[in-house]
């Protein structure tokens, strides 16, 4: 019998940061890819670049034995697609009000006025949408109340002219969050991690779906 040199398909496991092939493993952006038929890539364009930049951040942030669990998540960020403006704001938002109550005190300041500045682009928006993201940024100041009063003052003597999010402004919210969670004193910052980027991409789908933008509305379960 012919030996074929046909290489038996495979999942990738998922494992921090970047990686060559599948056979290497892959991080959660690189198995979308994989999954969405595209370039191998933790940079596809099936997924907006914002959903992504947190994708990626919660799966390196996360403990090994963890990681796994965030499968399942994969099939909903592929065709997760929005306005860059609203996407933005539900992605700096989300990360900015999960990190704020558990952060070190040395970046709360950051994360409070990071959150401080998507709540005055909020103010001239209305719609369920920006009505709920107000209520997670009320909750996650309410939580550190001295946080929400240092940014407000300094926000208030520094001035701000950005009347939007910008990709820089976003990553850089999402990268200190998520580290903030992670370096955080709690015993369950894979959980938080988890709820983080699964409500994000709910709020994103819901947003994209209202705005009549092809998106997923449930998740399909992967098995590995």
């Amino acid at each position: 019998m012919p030996k074929t040199n046909q290489i038996p398909e495979f999942l990738p496991v998922l494992s921090v940061g970047r990686h060559r092939s599948p056979k290497r493993g892959a991080c959660f952006m690189e198995y979308a890819s994989h999954l969405a038929g595209e370039r191998w890539s933790d940079h596809p364009s099936c997924t907006h670049p914002a959903i992504a930049a947190l994708a990626r951040a919660v799966n390196d942030c996360t403990s090994d034995d963890a990681r796994g669990r965030l499968v399942p998540l994969i099939p909903s960020v592929i065709g997760l697609h929005g306005p860059d403006d609203r996407i933005r704001l539900i992605v700096g938002v989300r990360s900015s009000a999960a990190a704020l109550p558990i952060a070190s005190e040395s970046r709360q300041r950051a994360i409070s006025v990071g959150l401080a500045h998507c709540e005055a682009l909020l103010a001239t928006q209305t719609g369920p949408m920006a009505e709920h993201l107000r209520g997670v940024i009320r909750s996650a100041f309410d939580q550190a109340p001295s946080a929400e009063k240092w940014a407000r003052a300094f926000l208030s003597s520094v001035g701000t002219s950005k009347t939007r999010l910008d990709s820089w402004t976003v990553d850089k919210m999402v990268a200190l969050s998520i580290i903030g969670m992670a370096e955080a004193c709690v015993e369950d910052s894979d959980d938080r991690l988890f709820r983080l980027l699964s409500a994000t991409i709910d709020d994103c789908a819901r947003d994209a779906a209202t705005g009549r933008v092809v998106a997923p509305t449930r998740r399909e379960r992967v098995t590995v």
